[in-house]
């Protein structure tokens, strides 16, 4: 069984005007998060600000955010560093909050070979009991995970489930599952390629868009599991704009302007990011009232 299937939302970390971690308005975002039908709550990823947080603040949140949920949908945590000891301590303690998985980024920076990679991925995942999910994202990483070695981690270490695909790059999709023969637990990591992907036998979706459009992400899903392809597609297709707009600056400035648009005050990224240009953000807010959010 997958850790979840449909639409899972890379929940933004709200701030407060000094910059510390609103735990009231992250409790609200879990909440709309949920009755908007999103089917799994992904704790301390890129869009959660993972890297400019400390690690007291990093597993204060995915507590939180576990108690808060109280299982009624799954909570992964993102635990993933390029510290292999750091990722162990991260992922134990997040199992020890009662996260239902982990999502592991490649160690970025220091470009680990795939043979460091899969001895880094291993020694994490068998340092917990709960599902890991290997998160390939090269364009920020620096190192790409290759299909043989995505293929070979969910083979052979148990609780190596999946992968979180955020390279773009369709043919090494493809390539994962036609050499994993249903071994892989396959997410999109980018939300203009969900069915495509879903097409090639994936799961679903590890969003950035169900921050601020939960239904349309998970109905996305929903209507093609269902055998709805063109209602799946139209979804897909109408959503291109706003998406393209969400990722006109770098993820997760976009999106936190957003929700700030929609009035959910989570307050500005933290340096070295930065508020996002009037410009973007002004094509932002046009899209967002294009698509029925102001």
């Amino acid at each position: 069984m997958a850790i979840f299937e449909g639409a899972g939302v890379a929940i933004v970390t709200p701030f407060k005007e000094n910059g510390e971690i609103s735990f009231d308005k992250l409790d609200e975002l879990i909440e709309e998060q949920i009755a908007g039908h999103t089917d799994c709550i992904v704790s301390m990823g890129t869009t959660g600000e993972s890297a400019t947080t400390t690690e007291e603040e990093h597993l204060e949140v995915i507590r939180f955010t576990c108690e808060r949920v109280k299982g009624r949908i799954p909570v992964i945590a993102g635990t993933g560093s390029n510290c292999t000891k750091t990722a162990v301590t991260l992922s134990e303690e997040a199992e020890g909050a009662g996260a239902d998985g982990v999502l592991l980024v490649s160690p970025y920076y220091n470009k680990a070979t795939q043979n460091g990679l899969k001895a880094h991925f291993t020694a994490v995942a068998n340092a917990i009991k709960i599902p890991a999910v290997l998160y390939n994202i090269p364009s920020r990483t620096g190192v790409n995970i290759a299909p043989q070695t995505i293929v070979d981690l969910c083979r052979d270490v148990p609780n190596i489930v999946g992968v979180k695909e955020a390279s773009g790059n369709f043919s090494a999709i493809a390539e994962i599952m036609q050499l994993s023969d249903g071994a892989v637990d396959l997410y999109s990591g980018n939300d203009d390629q969900i069915v495509p992907l879903l097409a090639l036998g994936g799961k679903g979706v590890i969003s950035v868009l169900s921050n601020i459009a939960p239904r349309t992400a998970h109905d996305i899903c929903e209507k093609f599991f269902q055998g709805d392809l063109e209602g799946s597609r139209k979804l897909q297709l109408k959503a291109l704009p706003l998406i393209k707009a969400l990722f006109c600056e770098v993820n997760p400035i976009p999106v936190r302007a957003a929700l700030n648009l929609m009035g959910k005050q989570v307050g500005a990224p933290r340096l070295p990011l930065t508020e996002m240009e009037p410009d973007h953000q002004e094509l932002l807010r046009k899209e967002m009232e294009k698509f029925g959010l102001l």
